[in-house]
């Protein structure tokens, strides 16, 4: 039996499982791909130390500084987690079971989907929800950007350094930080087309054009040919294994107090997963560390 057993190898589980490691707990580390969201972010220029990393780069600092410690570190993917406290058990996708005296969550947050008509179909055949990722497959070719926050923005800025033209689609007015907006308002191969949404992705074997909709009278529909469309609204938590067995809010965040903890003893969690409200690399890093030292505090009473 572990210590503690972490799920997630996002910036949150990847120093949680440092800070348990240094206490000299058994950790292990679970955790479908390294890095999480932020592996897949272009510029990060607001974490302390760097004036400016790649999302991959500082994930790949972090994973290196994991395996200088005792951390069992398996790629997998949790389905559905329970237990009482002092005995916690975690099932895996590949069938395998694992059991610790604490818990922490800290699995992170997964793309929001639109759910209209050839998303699913054309899923990595024109659409998709990393520009990191992607947007070199799209060098002089037009594409929409469908959403109006950061990572809708950082997107389009993204892409318009390779596309042909960039499309910004928005329900409402961007809500993106003002440094972001400046790098893209002036680019003359991007069209803000705000108050519309996408009500289908159409093709054949590939992305070719979206169809939107005015979300005003008189509600007009009109096509636009594109090559890929990037899915930038935002994101939901990583909870469906943790319903009914952790509390959650509205959102489906886990519930947390100031110091990680739960509605169940003995378990904790942090990062973008939890009720903290700020989504940031160096909040989830923070909080993972508390999370571990929750625990740690924990196993001391017992």
């Amino acid at each position: 039996m572990f210590d503690v057993i972490i799920i997630g190898t996002g910036p949150a589980g990847m120093t949680a499982a440092v800070y348990a490691a240094r206490k000299k707990m058994k950790t292990i580390l679970i955790g479908s791909e390294y890095g999480g969201q932020v592996a897949t972010t272009s510029e990060v220029e607001n974490y302390m130390g760097f004036h400016y990393v790649t999302g991959w780069e500082l994930m790949k600092k972090f994973e290196e500084q994991v395996k200088q410690y005792p951390v069992d570190i398996f790629e997998d993917e949790v389905i559905s987690v329970g237990g009482t406290d002092g005995h916690f058990t975690a099932a895996t996708k590949s069938g395998n079971h694992y059991s610790a005296r604490t818990l922490i969550v800290a699995a992170g947050k997964q793309p929001r989907r639109l759910n209209v008509p050839g998303e699913t179909e054309f899923s990595g055949r024109g659409v998709s929800y990393c520009s990191v990722c992607d947007a070199p497959l799209f060098q002089d070719k037009k594409v929409a950007v469908v959403g109006g926050g950061n990572s809708a923005i950082t997107a389009a800025y993204d892409l318009l350094k390779i596309a042909l033209h960039v499309h910004v689609i928005s329900l409402e007015e961007w809500t993106s930080d003002p440094v972001l907006n400046e790098k893209v308002e002036r680019s003359s191969n991007l069209t803000r087309m705000t108050g519309y949404q996408v009500v289908s992705i159409n093709g054949e074997h590939a992305v070719r054009s979206i169809t939107i909709k005015s979300v005003q009278e008189p509600f007009e529909e009109s096509t636009i040919e594109v090559d890929g469309v990037f899915i930038e609204i935002g994101t939901i938590p990583t909870t469906d294994f943790a319903e009914g067995f952790l509390e959650l809010n509205e959102a489906g965040e886990i519930i947390v107090d100031c110091s990680g903890s739960t509605s169940v003893p003995g378990v904790f969690a942090a990062g973008d997963v939890t009720s903290i409200p700020e989504k940031q690399v160096i909040v989830a890093a923070g909080e993972g560390a508390k999370a571990a030292l929750s625990a740690y505090r924990h196993l001391l009473k017992k």
